[in-house]
């Protein structure tokens, strides 16, 4: 076995993504750029606000007539109209005049300032609330108080948003509000699905015997689901290169952007995918210094990237968290790769058989520390711990026993609002 065969974790990925490129651009709909990294910048044709008006349910005046204004000592106003958010005011404000005013709605020419409506005498609790002739004010306020003030928040010609920002719900809004109805963003990888082996059913099946159904297939479609990304299901491929090689050219005439396989990848006399890519491909590397995991193989399908996942459902997992994540990330925009990671204490005694190791635990927070307890067993084929896990404790290469109440790194999988 050659070096560039049996790779450490880190060099692994580090090849993955060396032959990744981050994808065209495209214009959509401001709602489908949610979660989509930004191609081009956006600058603000508009000012926001667009105008100076109220932001508060209140009556606008001239500031000086409030001057020592309390409530032993109030000021009373005339009241000369009413302004309600969308309209125009029809009046112009002088000395002793005040207009009544709706938030968000346009300060009349003349007024530079708002008073709250519960500090007048105004029945702002009735259901009815005509508007009153004269107005008394309890106290007194400076010029600009409850004004918001055209470009205060956003300028005309300002850059708003640079190219890689991810689009969250409060970039929707922005943009939104600036008119900006299509967005140029980074597109969605198409991610092709490949599950292989002459052993699986489709989902809907009865078990049959020495068979299993497909989980592979909906894990990876659901973890590509969860970047944002487009899964292409292309089924199950028996153990022949000419059943994989028919599923991959489904997959070409799809247009996919990446494929990923699962099984086929091992030494196994049924492993065909190897041979495939070898054939048809360049294979990079094909076993990884890692557990779970360490059949691993990532090249190129017809000028495509390719990832071949180990079969057992737990290495396809880790596998694709460690590898397939990165990549897709990547090819989307994304410049942050990882999970985030932070130090656990753990409650266990590990072993381990010296390759880094993910290990499948439950974190949570004690006091002003986090610590970390296993799921139970770490068998590859056991998908129930990680139904329990919300973390992989990362045992570095090397180790072989971490004991109870070491410190390890914790990558985190899910981030419960619960816990942090």
């Amino acid at each position: 076995m050659s070096e560039s065969e049996y790779l450490t974790v880190e060099e692994a990925l580090t090849a993955v993504l060396s032959t990744i490129s981050i994808l065209p651009a495209e214009q959509v709909p401001l709602l489908d750029a949610l979660g989509r990294v930004l191609a081009q910048p956006v600058v603000a044709q508009d000012s926001l606000p667009p105008f100076a008006n109220s932001s508060m349910d209140g009556y606008a005046f001239i500031a000086a007539d409030l001057v020592g204004a309390s409530q032993q000592n109030p000021v009373t106003l005339r009241v000369v109209g009413d302004v309600a958010a969308g309209a125009m005011p029809t009046v112009v404000l002088t000395l002793g005049t005040a207009v009544r005013i709706m938030t968000g709605a346009p300060l009349p020419p003349g007024a530079d300032a708002v008073v709250p409506v519960e500090d007048t005498d105004e029945a702002w609790r009735e259901k009815e609330r005509p508007l009153p002739t004269r107005i008394q004010i309890y106290r007194s306020v400076q010029s600009g108080d409850y004004v918001r003030h055209p470009g205060e928040d956003i300028e005309a010609g300002q850059t708003i948003l640079t190219p890689g920002h991810i689009l969250r719900p409060q970039e929707v809004g922005v943009l939104a509000s600036l008119g900006v109805a299509k967005v140029s963003v980074i597109c969605r990888p198409k991610v092709a699905i490949l599950a292989t082996g002459d052993e699986l059913l489709a989902v809907d099946q009865p078990l049959q015997p020495g068979k299993i159904r497909n989980s592979n297939g909906y894990t990876q479609a659901a973890q590509i689901l969860a970047l944002g990304a487009e899964p292409v299901q292309l089924g199950i491929a028996g153990d022949t290169e000419t059943a994989v090689r028919d599923k991959l050219q489904a997959g070409l005439d799809a247009k996919v952007d990446l494929f990923i396989s699962s099984a086929g990848v091992s030494v196994g006399a049924y492993d065909v995918v190897k041979n495939v890519l070898e054939q048809d491909g360049n294979v990079g590397f094909w076993r990884v210094r890692m557990r779970p995991g360490k059949p691993l193989a990532y090249g190129t399908y017809q000028g495509i990237p390719y990832l071949g996942l180990p079969g057992n459902p737990v290495s396809a997992m880790v596998s694709f968290e460690r590898f397939a994540r990165a990549a897709i990330l990547k090819m989307a925009g994304h410049e942050k790769l990882n999970r985030p990671t932070i130090t656990v204490t753990v409650q266990n005694a590990i072993h381990s058989d010296g390759r880094e190791s993910y290990i499948r635990a439950i974190v949570s927070r004690e006091d002003e520390a986090y610590v970390a307890t296993l799921t139970g067993d770490q068998g590859s084929h056991i998908m129930t711990s990680l139904v329990k896990a919300n973390a992989l404790l990362i045992v570095p290469e090397g180790v072989e026993y971490v004991p109870e109440n070491s410190q390890l790194t914790a990558w985190m999988i899910d981030w419960p609002e619960t816990i942090f």
